[in-house]
């Protein structure tokens, strides 16, 4: 499994709510279409997180779009459905500012918590 991570950031001229708002109503209809798609997250940074403390983000959120492999993600992404979430994208994002990452997750145990995909614990 393979996940492309999107660090999300808002055009300027959009508040957090519009820019909620057009992800959840306009631009996540896009995406759910994908070919291949298996899984869709979108984590919103909190609203009522201290800005400005080291080492912390401002970005507006990260998505999470699960595919089998890198060769499904690599054509959903060609894909004319593909396409269209691409073209989406300047309609509500800073794209000098957005980041894309393809990462394989790996799965931790933790102690006295679920167990995970990776044999061992860390820290214990």
């Amino acid at each position: 499994m393979v996940k492309l991570l999107i660090v999300l950031y808002r055009r300027p001229d959009f508040d957090a709510e519009r820019f909620r708002r057009y992800v959840e109503e306009t631009h996540l209809p896009l995406v759910v279409r994908l070919p291949g798609l298996r899984r869709v997250m979108v984590n919103w940074a909190h609203p009522g997180w201290p800005a400005g403390l080291p080492g912390f983000s401002d970005c507006d959120g990260i998505a999470e779009d699960w595919f089998d492999s890198v060769e499904a993600l690599q054509a959903a992404l060609a894909s004319p459905q593909g396409q269209a979430v691409a073209a989406d994208g300047p309609n509500h994002l800073d794209l000098s500012r957005t980041r894309l990452l393809v990462a394989e997750e790996q799965e931790v145990a933790v102690p006295g918590g679920a167990v995970g995909a990776v044999a061992g614990t860390y820290g214990a």
